[in-house]
């Protein structure tokens, strides 16, 4: 494997040349610039910004200044193989020399790098933390630190540190040891997603109590939200890339290995290209899958939260849960894999029911102490709350994260409760009829009952089991008859994510919680939604759908909007990229992303410092591919 590329002549270090000169881009976004200088001076840093905002050079362009300063390389601690070739190989094009160390090279190969390392060679050393924090590791730091080539260190994904995060590794907990050991190189740790806890405890597990700490927004204003509530959810999800993203590449999560393996061959078996990912596959399935939903187009990604960390795909135009997801910060972090590229994107998501009391089982279930338990119920309200919610989805999203917003009814990809605001009924009667049927139950013989037979009796349904435990003869037999099936679900669904009711045991039965009363007494009001399916993109009926597929040739739609000779000319700089990528085996999008072939095609640039300007293309870039793409635009 080549270790890397270096530009012929040393740059200016200055973070405005590098970003121009290495990664081609003109300006700094949000609070970027200030992140850079201040590492760059030496001092640490705490970077919440949302997947795709840019983390990554908040460590690159201070690594690549502090270098030609001759400080030395710095280190990045990273948790995924993927991840680091990822990042490594856009720097290699880039023309910055890096390289990572990991279970995937052979020892020729580690103790190359290792050379390149310890002699100050390198610029960007991506490693594993279970591997920076070996012996031998920890030697060759302490060399390079004595020697002053150790320019800092960057760790990725930093909530991973926090037992509150929602992707714990016991791993990262030993990086507390860069600051004891190397208290004058400056660390920067970066994280998409994090509320108030987890910030605090980022803080403390890695001692950055000194650190500056720089929240930027968390609003991805091209991701539409939208939720519906499972009504046979295969389905709903073959309705939702069908009429919405129909040769689009995609990721459907599951919570389940069993239900990933069953709903890939299920789409597959629905005319999609569906690849399975989870942790039982052998490792050379899962990177061979990977590698194809990387490199193709139109490949949708049936996994388990096992993929998609570092994942830097631009051109994924969907999330979609089949399940719950544990929490809102795990929801906000896969969510975030789509619509990198910033063009529109969706995030769907179906639940019912069994989420609800399978994810509170796992949380009663697990052996944690009961501070964690009660701390993991509450982020797990919170997100029913937001799935649950009939107003805009973004404000609570958003609010949830401490930031203040509007309702994104104006955006362009707006909420689904925001593009069509669902009706709503006030369920508080209906939900103390099935609090008092309970309780009747109870009163009668002490038994408990699933929502099922719950529901008959509220309905006055006369089953087999309704007659055997004479349920008939109950005072509430028959009460919620005005309530359909499918509207009692909700209520019970809702009662238990507020806490009133709680299931117990193999069959998940009903049990009155202590708060129970206060809906009984009549002391809490429930509006809930009406259920419906999210409004599509483009407008409803079979007209909005012929509209929205036929806009979807084999070959995507620009970025931006092109004439036919444009179009003509971003397919041809597509194909040519295509054969780039696979020369190089490497992801198109690490070459160039659609935006710049796009600016390339609408520009005609006629001259090698035209080119020069476009958004994206770097000194080592244009040097690499220059000529040749004057050549296909036809110059």
């Amino acid at each position: 494997m080549p270790l890397a590329c270096t530009l012929n002549s040393p740059a200016p270090s200055s973070p405005d040349t590098i970003l121009h000169d290495v990664f081609g881009y003109s300006a700094f976004r949000g609070a970027q610039a200030e992140i850079v200088d201040h590492v760059i001076a030496g001092g640490d840093a705490l970077v919440l910004m949302p997947t795709g905002g840019g983390k990554s050079l908040c460590f690159q362009v201070p690594a690549i200044a502090r270098h030609r300063r001759d400080q030395g390389v710095a280190v990045v601690v990273s948790p995924l193989i993927a991840l680091m070739h990822d990042q490594v190989g856009a720097l290699e094009e880039a023309g910055v020399h890096a390289a990572f160390l990991n279970s995937s090279l052979t020892l020729d190969e580690v103790q190359r790098i290792e050379r390149e390392m310890m002699g100050g060679r390198l610029v960007l050393l991506y490693v594993a933390p279970e591997r920076l924090t070996t012996p031998r590791m920890l030697a060759q730091l302490d060399s390079l630190e004595e020697r002053g080539l150790l320019s800092l260190f960057a760790i990725d994904e930093a909530h991973c540190v926090s037992q509150w995060g929602h992707d714990f590794r016991e791993d990262y907990l030993a990086l507390n040891v860069l600051h004891e050991r190397y208290p004058g190189v400056p660390r920067i740790a970066l994280t998409a997603t994090a509320d108030d806890l987890t910030r605090a405890d980022i803080i403390t597990r890695l001692a950055l109590e000194d650190a500056r700490v720089f929240i930027s927004s968390f609003d991805r204003p091209n991701i539409r939200y939208g939720v519906v509530e499972k009504d046979d959810a295969r389905k709903q999800l073959l309705r939702f890339i069908q009429d919405e993203h129909e040769g689009d590449a995609g990721i459907v999560y599951c919570q389940s290995r069993k239900k990933v393996d069953e709903t890939a061959a299920w789409l597959s078996g629905e005319g999609l290209t569906a690849l399975a990912y989870h942790a039982g596959l052998g490792a050379d399935v899962r990177r061979r899958h990977q590698d194809r939903f990387l490199r193709e187009e139109s490949i949708v990604m049936v996994a388990t939260i096992a993929f998609g960390m570092g994942i830097d795909k631009p051109d994924v135009r969907f999330v979609a849960h089949l399940d719950l997801p544990k929490n809102i910060e795990a929801y906000y972090q896969e969510t975030g894999r789509a619509g990198r590229d910033g063009q529109p994107a969706d995030a769907w998501m179906a639940y019912g029911l069994a989420d609800v009391v399978n994810q509170r089982r796992m949380i009663d279930e697990s052996p944690a102490n009961e501070e964690f338990k009660r701390n993991q119920r509450g982020k797990l309200d919170a997100l029913l709350t937001l799935a649950e919610a009939h107003d805009c989805r973004r404000v609570r999203l958003l609010a949830y994260f401490g930031e203040a917003s509007e309702r994104c009814a104006a955006y362009q990809n707006a909420c689904d409760n925001c593009l069509q605001p669902p009706a709503t009924w006030d369920a508080t009667e209906a939900a103390r009829k099935a609090l008092s049927c309970i309780y009747r139950f109870h009163q009668q013989g002490g038994q408990r009952y699933g929502a099922g037979h719950l529901i008959d009796v509220l309905r006055g349904k006369t089953t087999e089991k309704v007659e055997q435990r004479n349920h008939q003869s109950l005072s509430t037999f028959g009460i919620g008859a005005d309530v359909s099936e499918a509207q009692w679900r909700v209520v019970l669904r809702q009662l238990i994510a507020l806490g009133y009711l709680q299931t117990e045991g193999e069959y998940n039965t009903l049990e009155l919680t202590s708060t129970a009363r206060d809906v009984l007494k009549g002391d809490v009001q429930m509006l809930l939604r009406e259920q419906s399916e999210a409004p599509k993109r483009g407008g409803g009926g079979r007209a909005g759908k012929t509209a929205a597929r036929g806009a979807r040739s084999k070959d995507k739609a620009p970025p931006i909007p092109l004439d036919t000779e444009g179009t003509a000319r971003f397919e041809a700089l597509k194909a040519w990229r295509a054969e780039v990528a696979r020369e190089h085996n490497l992801p198109a999008y690490i070459v160039f992303h659609d935006a710049a072939l796009a600016e390339m095609a609408q520009a005609m640039p006629d001259s090698l410092d035209a080119l020069g300007q476009i958004s994206g293309v770097g000194a080592k870039k244009l040097e690499a591919y220059g000529r040749e793409i004057l050549r296909v635009l036809g110059n």
